[in-house]
């Protein structure tokens, strides 16, 4: 064993012992100084599997394997119930061994345990932000006494955090728990763990913002893993017209996928990504119709959100076994690190959201010395006359391939955008600081929350607004000695069960056509009236938005064949679309490696790239960005999703009907000559802001507490989030100097 090995408690040596390590790992090795010290903040970047969790527990058990009770020594913060539960299993054993009371605290955590705790705090708790959240605002007493000997926090799956609503709720209650005890002055050493950060050096700011304590960072500086990739393609068949009896029906793209993944999934443990529960759940029916079929037992079952807990519950302790072959039809419900056992392989059915996304899904399997194997299934449409260009151009496969491109290639993982201003959670934790004090000043909440706490893009001025229409709606009310305390309907928010939780899934708005419900669809997307939208496979013009009906009012729209793939809700960073556009400028998607290059596509994903790629030459979007196509407009600025959102803004300014699909974006009835110069004129004055774009869209109200912002903060947050006025400058300016030239 190496030197840094014998620092460590006597029982926990002898607990590594148990396990038959012959040494530690790299991390492992490399944490320990930095975490026994415990005098600043820690952050451990290494793929999955690699032995994070150990390399913080081992250090931190044995410095407080030594201390007397009275509360707790080490808090464990995940983003996942499960997850928890999962490190329960891991931790058991070592804190057996070193004689450590264990506590899980979550919803669905065992009554008798939480009772256990509270009498008797000590060890170490595992427990999720909302849970940590309920505790401060109702039992702040016990808190400040349980928590009065903290030595460590550690977060799981820090990227999850980073940059989202609920990562600021997480940062703020670090913060408040700090001031609670007393500690704001003595910080307590936090350390995150990632197998997906970008921009490692920005990320201690994002552990600390107030950087009161420095960070020490630990990598992995290699990686053993072999990584296998095949993408496959798959031509759905085009159906014309209804086939007539006895005609042989073609085998459509879901079919033949399902095929292949009973083939290759039947017998061992996968994981089949499909991205949509609606997909989900049909593959897992369609691959139990298999079994059934051909008289085996079933195999294919489905895990998402939706389902209850117990049928996730069940299907993970199915992985764990490693007894019966097992494979979960998933969405990202079991992409962080949960331990299910020995996974043969990872399968991708659609293109991926991130790269950061298809990483932690690749780390799932090459466990144990096995290689990792990502199997990505693509079905692209049959093409015909009235095609789409996004379809003809087979943007989902091109995606897909530039995805992969940067994960093996690369260290590049999308950045996590730490620019906003998060004004829907910050309403929700100027109310939980209330509800926990019973009353405080506003220059003491600023101070807290935005000062010192993680809400520093947030100014004097935005905070006046946000107090001045909280004290309207009745959130807040001011007492004559100056403090704030909860008024009426902030009672009634705080007092509810769901307060907790500052998350909420995107709000469903009925799509309506002459008064007939045609379906819902999740607005967590810019739509703007006269858009068009494609929704059931048919384009559709949005005649109006309701937004206290939550109904979007559409007619049915001319024009071709609508795009197979749009990229809805997803938000693509600028990286992939220029990766994308290498990719087709090179006429070259495989990976360099030394002297050769990696081939990774089957045949059919080959013949439909090399269909994508003759549009892309045929068209010359080499060095030419607006092209026409019959009585439309396409323009292909290959840049992320907040530029697309910016440059379609700007066009319905202009009175065009423009619309985005994967990055492509699409204009109706139009000279492509004409939109160029509209486009160049926006040059000659002054671009409309975000916040401005932002009042042109009916429906801002995205996070939970949005709705109780004045209207003022809610455009500057969403235009902050949306767009990207300088990047859509540049583009437009850019293409002004190639038109000279």
């Amino acid at each position: 064993m190496n030197a840094a090995y014998h620092l460590l408690h006597p029982q926990v040596q002898k607990w590594i012992f148990k396990q038959g390590w012959s040494d530690l790992r790299e991390i492992q090795e490399r944490a320990i100084p930095p975490i026994l010290a415990g005098d600043c903040d820690v952050l451990i970047s290494a793929s999955t599997a690699a032995g994070k969790t150990e390399a913080f527990f081992l250090p931190a058990c044995s410095a407080i394997a030594d201390s007397s009770t009275g509360g707790f020594g080490i808090v464990y913060i995940s983003p996942l119930k499960a997850l928890i539960n999962d490190q329960y299993r891991r931790l058991e054993d070592l804190c057996e061994m070193l004689d450590m009371k264990l506590t899980p605290w979550h919803g669905d955590s065992a009554q008798s345990k939480k009772t256990a705790a509270r009498k008797s705090p000590s060890g170490i708790l595992l427990i999720t932000p909302e849970s940590l959240e309920s505790l401060l605002v109702r039992d702040p007493g016990w808190v400040k006494q349980a928590f009065g000997l903290l030595q460590y926090i550690v977060i799981d799956e820090f990227h999850a955090f980073i940059g989202t609503e609920r990562g600021q709720q997480l940062l703020s209650l670090l913060n408040r728990l700090e001031h609670l005890i007393g500690r704001h002055g003595n910080p307590i050493p936090r350390t995150a763990l990632s197998a997906t950060l970008g921009n490692l050096e920005s990320v201690p700011a994002s552990l600390r913002p107030d950087k009161g304590l420095s960070c020490a960072t630990i990598c992995s500086t290699h990686s053993e893993t072999v990584v296998k990739v095949v993408v496959k393609g798959y031509r759905d068949p085009l159906m014309l017209e209804a086939p007539k009896p006895g005609d042989e029906v073609p085998c459509s793209a879901e079919e033949a996928i399902c095929e292949d993944l009973y083939r290759v999934c039947r017998g061992g443990s996968h994981l089949v990504f499909a991205n949509s529960r609606k997909r989900t759940e049909s593959l897992a029916a369609k691959l139990s119709d298999l079994c059934e079929a051909k008289a085996v037992p079933n195999e294919f079952f489905p895990h998402h959100g939706s389902l209850s807990k117990e049928a996730r519950e069940d299907l993970e302790a199915r992985l764990q076994k490693e007894t019966l072959p097992t494979t979960a039809i998933c969405t990202m419900t079991l992409e962080l690190g949960i331990d299910i056992g020995k996974v043969n392989s990872v399968v991708q059915v659609t293109a991926p959201h991130t790269v950061s996304s298809l990483r932690q899904r690749l780390g799932r399997s090459g466990r144990r010395g096995a290689p990792a194997i990502l199997r990505m299934l693509i079905a692209e449409d049959e093409l015909h006359t009235n095609s789409s260009l996004v379809d003809k151009l087979r943007m989902e496969l091109l995606q897909s391939i530039a995805m992969i491109r940067l994960l093996i290639a690369g260290k590049w993982f999308e950045p996590a955008d730490i620019e906003q201003f998060h004004f829907s959670t910050l309403l929700h934790q100027v109310l939980a600081v209330t509800a926990q004090w019973g009353g405080v000043r506003a220059e003491q909440l600023y101070r807290t929350l935005c000062q010192t706490g993680p809400f520093q893009q947030v100014t004097i001025e935005h905070f006046k607004q946000l107090l001045t229409q909280m004290g309207k709606d009745e959130l807040l009310t001011q007492l004559s000695s100056g403090e704030l305390v909860l008024g009426l309907q902030g009672e009634r928010l705080v007092s509810h069960y769901t307060f907790y939780a500052v998350f909420k899934t995107p709000e469903e708005f009925r799509v309506v056509a002459s008064g007939k419900t045609l379906g819902t669809l999740p607005v967590d997307t810019m739509i703007l009236v006269d858009q068009h939208i494609v929704f059931g496979g048919k384009r559709w013009k949005v005649v109006d938005i309701d937004t206290e009906k939550k109904v979007i009012n559409v007619v049915r729209a001319k024009g071709g064949e609508p795009p197979k793939f749009g990229g809805s809700g997803m938000d693509i960073h600028d990286v992939v679309r220029q990766e994308m556009f290498s990719i087709y400028r090179e006429g070259d998607y495989r990976i360099a490696a030394g002297a050769s290059k990696i081939d990774f596509l089957d045949d059919m994903a080959k013949d439909l790239f090399a269909e994508g790629h003759y549009f892309f030459d045929e068209l010359n979007l080499d060095s030419e960005p607006i092209v026409q196509q019959g009585l439309s407009v396409y323009v292909f600025p290959w840049l992320g999703d907040k530029v697309v959102n910016t440059l379609v803004a700007l066009l319905t300014q202009l009175g065009y009907q423009a619309s985005a699909f994967a990055g492509a974006i699409e204009i109706e009835k139009a000279d492509a000559k004409q939109v160029r110069t509209d486009l160049l004129s926006l040059l000659d004055g002054r671009l409309p802001s975000a916040i401005e774009l932002a009042a042109l869209v009916p429906e801002k109200v995205i996070e939970k507490y949005d709705e109780y912002l004045p209207e003022s903060l809610l455009e500057e947050g969403y235009g902050r989030r949306a767009f990207d006025v300088s990047g859509a400058y540049y583009w437009i300016d850019k293409l002004c100097r190639e038109s000279i030239s």
